[in-house]
């Protein structure tokens, strides 16, 4: 889908394109679209269902330093929503950068937001405070990169098969769960790589600063729940409390919730639809 601004946005489709209901899903940081493909398994075949990937990641066009923000993220679920589903009703979910993203359209583009939007699941989010850049540089792994990035440039990539394997070990630390599949721990590295470094850098300032409490007002018009993992090491259960609305703690989970818990996404994305 082409953007007022030009910019092309990765958008995959599935389910039933006249549904009544609309679930979009929207990514975490240096993440893509793929990162839905479990929970898009668990939702039946009665929704439509649009997953895409946020400008300077995934399939998108690239980002700026000018557009690689919470509030063009924000835009661009708005026109999405607008031009992508004309009609019916759309549940929004966000997961972690996502879930910023999603909360900040409800604030501005409060009369999209209250006509369309029947409700959000906030999937590993907080709203302030949280250090989501810690994603793409898990502890001393990331120093090393970075070290090697100041003192290389461009001759970092080709040292990049060496540093793989200890740089997923960290991920899955950081960002799973204590028993992770392995195909899944192994996706989101590769989700992770390939956005590093260029829209890792780009939109580490974003989400460093980012601040949605105003907006919690206008999303709280709506059925909101907030779901966290109880070993969610970036978002713990009193962050997804602060949000409002339901609260749901997934025991054994990590930060990784869409694909570590997708039938439990899954359910509570039905259930409020269902409402």
């Amino acid at each position: 889908m082409l953007l007022e601004d030009g910019t092309e946005l990765n958008v995959v489709r599935g389910g039933d394109p006249d549904a009544g209901v609309t679930v979009v899903l929207a990514h975490g940081y240096a993440l893509d679209h793929r990162s839905w493909h479990r929970v898009v398994a668990e939702l039946p075949e009665q929704y439509q269902v649009i997953a895409y990937d946020h400008r300077g990641h995934g399939k998108s066009g690239p980002a700026t330093k000018d557009t690689a923000t919470i509030e063009r993220l924000a835009d661009d679920l708005g026109e999405l929503i607008e031009r992508a589903v004309p009609s019916g009703q759309v549940i929004v979910v966000g997961h972690s950068m996502g879930g910023m993203a999603a909360m900040t359209m409800a604030e501005r583009r409060p009369r999209l937001f209250r006509q369309r939007v029947a409700g959000m699941v906030f999937v590993s989010t907080a709203a302030s405070g949280l250090s989501e850049t810690a994603l793409a540089w898990p502890k001393s792994v990331g120093k090393l990169v970075r070290e090697l990035e100041r003192a290389f440039g461009p001759l970092v990539r080709a040292v990049r098969e060496r540093i793989e394997p200890t740089k997923t070990a960290g991920l899955r630390w950081w960002l799973f769960g204590d028993q992770p599949r392995d195909e899944d721990v192994a996706l989101t590295a590769e989700m992770v790589w390939a956005q590093w470094p260029e829209t890792v850098a780009l939109f580490r300032p974003a989400v460093d600063r980012v601040d949605r409490e105003a907006a919690l007002t206008v999303a709280g018009e709506k059925p909101v729940v907030a779901v966290v993992g109880d070993e969610d090491r970036l978002v713990p259960e009193s962050n997804a409390r602060a949000l409002g609305g339901e609260v749901v703690v997934l025991e054994d989970a990590g930060h990784m919730l869409p694909l570590e818990r997708p039938a439990e996404i899954a359910g509570l994305i039905r259930e409020l639809a269902g409402r």
